[in-house]
């Protein structure tokens, strides 16, 4: 059976790095700074260590599309359905699983180093999942209680990642259609702070790139860097590849340059009103 990098429970070893990031790189999109094979968003850099000492956003959740499922319309088709049901086999009414990770971070853009926090949405089984998590490169991702703190499409979210005096760190999620709060303080963290970023992501799965999920498109707004405005520039921004095609896009910023849309595919939305 297949390991998920983003499981209801439980997590498996993953890095959340931009694979193959490259800045200047030709697309449809050319307008923007970088691309990568799983990254596409906007994110800020600095050669300086510990530039970045918080970034927040506000989101609501995108609702995965989960592909139909093709029914076999023979009788030996659905034999053999029956059969591969008894055996483990793979059934033809199965859909290809996806996924896809709604975030904001510090680090990870220039280096192996990253604290994250964010929503994932998938699709494992033909069914859509979605649950709120936070994560520290190298260690595998933390879900967050799906009982305690359920997650929906639609729902919206507001994430902080803050460097506390004394030198550690506190991540603090809300879900403002539900209620709920989640806080985690005083969290070790020794990463260089030379980057802050608000992503949507391909994430990866033992090692290996997963299928995007068609989460459709997501708006960032209300971003912020070390408490003020991040002054999002379009080169700040960067688009998804994957084989040669484009497959998620942001928008260019808002005239506020605090927030973004994102998109599924090769199409640039339109930034988001202010």
């Amino acid at each position: 059976m297949e390991q998920q990098i983003h499981p209801p429970q439980g997590s498996e070893e993953a890095s959340r790095r931009p694979v193959g990031a490259t800045s200047g790189t030709a697309t449809n999109q050319s307008l923007f700074g970088w691309s990568s094979s799983n990254w596409s968003g906007y994110a800020v850099s600095n050669s300086k260590s510990g530039t970045y000492e918080s970034v927040s956003a506000e989101w609501s959740v995108p609702s995965v599309k989960v592909p139909a499922s093709t029914q076999p319309t023979s009788w030996w088709g659905r034999f053999v359905q029956w059969l591969q049901s008894l055996f483990g086999g793979q059934s033809s009414t199965s859909t290809k699983d996806s996924y896809s990770a709604t975030w904001i971070g510090i680090d990870g853009f220039n280096d192996n180093s990253l604290i994250q926090a964010g929503t994932a949405q998938n699709v494992v089984g033909g069914h859509a999942q979605y649950y709120a998590w936070w994560e520290i490169l190298p260690n595998s991702e933390t879900t967050i209680s799906t009982n305690e703190y359920p997650v929906s499409a639609g729902d919206k979210i507001i994430a902080h990642i803050t460097h506390q005096t004394g030198g550690t760190w506190s991540i603090y999620m809300g879900n403002r259609t539900k209620g709920w709060i989640f806080q985690k303080t005083n969290i070790s963290y020794n990463g260089p702070q030379t980057s802050a970023e608000w992503i949507e992501e391909a994430p990866l799965l033992n090692g290996q790139l997963a299928a995007l999920a068609d989460y459709g498109q997501v708006t960032f707004t209300n971003c912020s860097v070390n408490g003020t405005n991040p002054d999002l520039q379009v080169q700040d921004g960067g688009v998804m590849v994957q084989n040669g095609q484009q497959i998620s896009t942001p928008s260019v910023p808002s005239s506020t340059a605090d927030a973004f849309t994102v998109e599924y595919g090769s199409t640039q939305p339109q930034p988001p009103s202010t």
